[in-house]
Parts: structure tokens; sequence; C-alpha cells
């Protein structure tokens, strides 16, 4: 179920730069998110960068209203 997550993942944002080893991430220029699989629980880790903390915040933000998106359909 989480492969078929980090997938949908990938196909939204296919514009963008995706590196889908050891999960999916995604570079936004100056700002970036990776969404991985733990190896120990039935989660996704969500690490991110970016200028600042508010638009680290946006991005992580953003993402997770995708997952909830994905979930829901």
């Amino acid at each position: 179920a989480l492969d078929v997550l980090l997938q949908h993942i990938a196909k939204k944002y296919k514009n963008e730069n995706i590196n889908t080893i050891d999960g999916v991430r995604i570079d936004f220029g100056n700002k970036w998110i990776h969404l991985r699989k733990s190896n120990t629980e039935p989660i996704i880790r969500i690490y991110s960068e970016g200028e600042t903390e508010t638009v680290t915040e946006v991005l992580i933000t953003k993402l997770m209203a995708d997952i909830h998106e994905i979930i829901r359909s």
C-alpha cells in the first residue's frame, strides 16, 4: 500500500525533478521533499529542506494534503 502511495506521488509530480532511489525525492529548485517508507514501521517518513522554515512547512503541508487526497480516492 505504501509503495502504491509513493508511486501516485511520483506520478503527480512527474514534471518536477524526481529521484526514486530510497523512496521519492522531489526537487523544486531551491527546496525539496523526500518521502520514504520506514523499514521498521508501516509509515512514511517525510524529510524536507527549503530557504526558510515557513517554506519547508508549506511544502510538507502540501504533500500531506496530496497523501490524504490519494488515500481518500
